[in-house]
This record gives structure tokens, sequence and C-alpha cells, in this order.
């Protein structure tokens, strides 16, 4: 049987068919009308070889309803229902119509005034009719996905034409074989080349290729058209029809190649990436310039990164760690804990403590410490930075240390000049009652524990003074201070009050241990006398000691105590201990 249409056929055409087919069908039968239905609800379509009433539609409509819902059939040959779709005319036979996949697409009516059944070849007929309609309806769904199909190509290249039109880039293809190559008109304007202005072989392309990247595309391109690269993608200048060069990206691929493997076309796209590659300079640039800046700062610029987990890295640090802790940047960066590890041991707790309060509060970071690297003598650094909670929970620190080594050494030297006396390098007076003032106020807040605190007076100084004279008297005054600074504790403190008097405060000591600490000064002098000239000096010491507890108001009723007492040594016949 041969088919109703032709794929070439207008959209129209195949409405015309399907309008042929149900007259031919009607002509066939001889009934008085041959409906074919297509499609459901808002979408039906009722063709008819005669012109039906309203009712008579409405009822092949309702008919068709009951039909679809479960793709009912009259088998051809049975006798139909006397109850047909409306007076006079009566339903012969219904056929649905079903596609391969069992998807109903519509169904064949014959109507006529008298019931009467179809023969066996009648009933053949209609089964032939119906697979022509259905060739019919595959066809029209067939042009209609096509024409979508063909519509939404069309709306892609014209969207693709847009964005490639407003996004600087042109098309190429190249015939590998031949040697030629077709550029877009998008091309040709992207370099400010007319239609007419640019050949269409290879070789001349070449020319337009800054020549210190000429080998580097041409190497790029082999190894592509080679297989050595999935794709070919490089980034290079050319020159524009005005003689100045613009930086662009070509891609391109091979889309087709012979049966041994040997490229035969290539596509691909140009795109203008001058202004990209403008302001990647420009970062690169003020990128290098902060980091000569920062290397030249003489200290270590850094930013640290603290996740809300706790883990911690930096994410930045200038090249001059090196000489503030003894580490490289890279050292750093790969691992934070290397600068915990190198903070002295006495200061390493209040440094981390410091960032996590920092990290809690917000606050302002600001820290001196010691750090030694191995290698190198203790130094001293400030660091200052400034935390700013990041949108993922973590904490982020730019900030900067420095090495203060040497105010702190001047630091120290002026406070040593505040706090000590000169000739016998033990604390003045002025400290000695600070740190005696510090003891007090510690045993108030422990009333459990106790201190002592003795008074030391030189015996015979002003002999000393008169016979070998003042060089002597002061050789004298440091000698004993050696003594006493060789039998004090960390937690001790030894002070000149004045002239030849010094005092000593013991801490977490009773009268008895203060005995012994006396005893064993008294003896050290006796062992060890001055040497001036040669000539042996034996120093004498006469020591008062009191206790000093939490029930003390002051430290001058204690010093009181302990200075009557020494009164009372002295008194005594010198050289002696007393307590009070």
């Amino acid at each position: 049987m041969q088919p109703l249409c032709s794929t070439n056929a207008p959209v129209s055409a195949n409405d015309e068919r399907l309008d042929g087919l149900v007259r031919l069908l009607g002509r066939h039968f001889a009934v008085a009308a041959a409906v074919l239905v297509v499609g459901a609800g808002g979408a039906r379509r009722i063709l008819s070889s005669a012109v039906l009433g309203e009712l008579q539609r409405a009822q092949i409509i309702e008919a068709e309803d009951a039909g679809a819902t479960r793709h009912a059939a009259v088998d051809p040959g049975q006798q139909a229902s006397p109850a047909g779709v409306g007076s006079p005319l009566h339903l012969i036979a219904r056929y649905p119509l079903l596609a391969s996949q069992g998807r109903r697409l519509g169904a064949l009516y014959l109507l006529d005034e008298r019931p009467h059944e179809l023969d066996a070849g009648q009933r053949q007929a209609l089964q032939d009719f119906a697979t022509l309609a259905l060739e019919l309806l595959a066809r029209e769904a067939d042009e209609a996905r096509q024409r979508h199909e063909i519509a939404a190509l069309r709306d892609s290249e014209r969207r693709m034409a847009l964005a490639i039109a407003g996004s600087g880039t042109g098309i190429w293809d190249r015939n590998v074989a031949t040697g030629e190559i077709h550029y877009s008109s998008g091309w040709k304007a992207l370099l400010g080349y007319a239609e007419h202005e640019v050949g269409n072989r290879i070789e001349e392309s070449y020319t337009r290729v800054h020549p210190a990247d000429l080998e580097y595309v041409k190497a790029t391109i082999q190894a592509h058209l080679d297989q050595r690269t999935a794709a070919y993608e490089v980034e290079h200048r050319l020159r524009c029809r005005d003689g100045q060069y613009k930086w662009v990206c070509s891609r391109g691929k091979v889309v087709e190649r012979d049966s041994q493997g040997r490229p035969l076309r290539m596509i691909g796209t140009t795109t203008d990436i001058t202004a990209m590659r403008m302001l990647a300079e420009r970062v690169r640039q003020t990128a290098d310039l902060m980091t000569d800046l920062t290397n030249e700062v003489p200290g270590m610029v850094f930013q640290y990164r603290r996740a809300a987990s706790g883990e911690s890295c930096f994410t930045y640090v200038s090249a001059g760690a090196q000489a503030i802790c003894g580490l490289s940047a890279a050292q750093l960066m790969a691992d934070a804990q290397a600068l915990t590890a190198i903070v002295h041991p006495e200061d390493r707790r209040a440094f981390i403590e410091s960032f996590e309060h920092c990290a809690e509060r917000l606050s302002p970071w600001h820290l001196e410490f010691r750090v030694q690297a191995p290698g190198r003598d203790i130094a001293w650094c400030q660091g200052e930075a400034r935390p700013r909670r990041q949108d993922d929970g973590s904490v982020l620190w730019h900030g900067f240390m420095t090495d203060v080594t040497a105010r702190k050494q001047i630091e120290g030297e002026l406070q040593a000049l505040a706090t000590t006396d000169f000739l016998t390098q033990l604390a003045n007076r002025r400290h000695f009652m600070a740190q005696l003032e510090a003891v007090l106020a510690r045993l108030q807040r422990s009333p459990g524990q106790s201190a002592a605190i003795l008074m030391f007076d030189l015996d015979h100084f002003k002999a000393i003074n008169d016979r070998w004279g003042h060089d002597v008297g002061d050789q004298a005054l440091r000698h004993f201070a050696a003594i006493l600074r060789g039998q004090l504790r960390k937690t001790d403190t030894a002070g000149r009050l004045g002239g030849e008097e010094f005092a000593v405060v013991l801490s977490e000591a009773d009268l008895p241990k203060a005995m012994q600490f006396a005893t064993r000064v008294q003896g050290e002098l006796a062992r060890t006398p001055i040497l001036p000239d040669g000539e042996q000096i034996f120093l004498a010491v006469s020591v008062g000691i009191s206790s000093l507890s939490s029930c003390d108001t002051s430290v001058e009723a204690a010093l009181s105590r302990s200075d009557m007492a020494l009164y009372c040594a002295k008194r005594g016949g010198r050289n002696r201990i007393e307590h009070h």
C-alpha cells in the first residue's frame, strides 16, 4: 500500500490527507458518516465525511471519552449497540488507533442510518484504513516534532549568535588538508578588518601572530593535530589592522579525521582577552608592590586564620619572618605551630591564651613575648593584630611582629637603674620596700603562710673606711652583697637600705629557717676575707630577725621589729644574731 504523504509535504498537507481518508472511508463502506477523532481534551479534532449536528458531535466526544478511559474498541463485525450516537444514526463500528507503545492517538467511527454488521472483508478493510490513519498520524507527529526541533535550533542559534557577538569572540574553520582557513565576520571585526581584508590561507594567519608567540602557537596546534592533546587552547597576541596587538585566547578542536587518523577539519574560536590580561597585570603589579612593601618592612607581616573547629594556619607571611624568629615564610605557612614551638617556655602559655582570648572577644591582639630559634639567642618580639570574624565562623587576623630586643634591653637597664643599688647590684631601698609590700599582700591573701625579715649591719665598717679608705670599704660592701646573693632563693629578695645596712625578706620561712640563713651568711663571711693589696680583712655582721605575717598592718612595723633585734645584736657584742 502506498504512503499517503511525503516527508517533504507542507505543514497543512497531512490534514488534507486525513480529511481525504475520512471521505474515502465513508464512500468505501457506504455509511452515512465516517468519523476520525484525533487527540484528547482541548486538543481533540473531529474529521467527518458528512456534516454532524452539535448533538451528534457531543455524543461522539462522550463515546470517545468513555472508550479512552479503557482503551476500548468495538470489534469490527460485532453488533453495535442500538443506543448509538444519536437518531437516526447508529454506531456500526469503532476502531481505536493505538501507537506501537500502546498510547491512544484517536479512533475511527462508522455511523449509519440503520444498524447492521460488517462482514469479514469489511472488517479487514477497516483495519487497513486504521493502519493508514495511524501512518498519517505518526507522520504528523514526526513533522510536529521536526518543526519544534527546528524552532528550538533556530532559537539556540540566535542565542549563540548574540552571545558570540557580545563576548568579543570570532569563529574560524580550518581545512587542515588544504591549508584553507575561513573566518567569521565577527572574527575579522575583532581585529578591525573588513570582510574582504583577510585572506583564507593559514600561512597568512601566522603573519598576524606576535613574533614572540609564533613558535609557541604553532607547537600547541601541532600537538593537538598529532592527538597529543584533547583540544587546542593558547593565549597569545594578534596584530590588528592598525598595527597594535591584542591579547586573545584561541581554542579549537579537530572535528574530522580520515581513516588513518590524519586531521581534516578543525573548528575553533578566538576571544579578545586584552582587558582581562591588563587587569591581571595590574593585579600582579599590585601584589608585587604589596609583597615588596611587606618584605622591606623591618618586621614580619602576617595573615593568620583560625577555623571554627580550632585548626589554625598562616595564610600569608612576609620574608621578614626569617629575621624575626629564624623561620622562613614557607615554614610558617606550612606549619603554624612552628612559631609556637620556639616561643620561650615561660611565655608560651600566655602566647596561646592571648589568641584564644582575642578570638572570643574579637579584641585587638597585643603581646610581648620571647622566642628562641635553634642556634640563636633569646629575642623579644612584639605582636600586634586585629581580628575579623568570617562568614564561615573562622577568625582572620592581619598583623605585624617586630623585634623589640634592643628596646627591652634598654627598658631592663632603665629598670635596673631605678630599682638596683649601683654599688652592690642589690635592690635599692625603694625597690626592696615595694617587694616587701608585695610579700605582705600575698600573706594577707593566704593567712596560713609566713615570711621572715632579716636586717644586716657590717660591724666596724667605719674603721675599715678610716684605715684602708673608701675604695676598700666599697669592696667590702660588694663582697658582702655577693655572699647574700649566693644564699638567696628565687623567691627571696635582698636590698641595700643605706650605708652598710642591708635587708633580706625570705618568703615561706619561719624564724628557725631565718636563723639558719643568717648563720650561713655569717659563716661564709668568716671564711672569705677581702684581700686589698694582699692583706686579709675579715668582716663580721650583726643580724636582727623578725617574722612577717598576715596580722601585720604595714611592712614598717615588721621592719621596726627587725631593727630592734639588730640593735640588740650590736649592743650584745656584735657579730650576733637576735630575733624579735
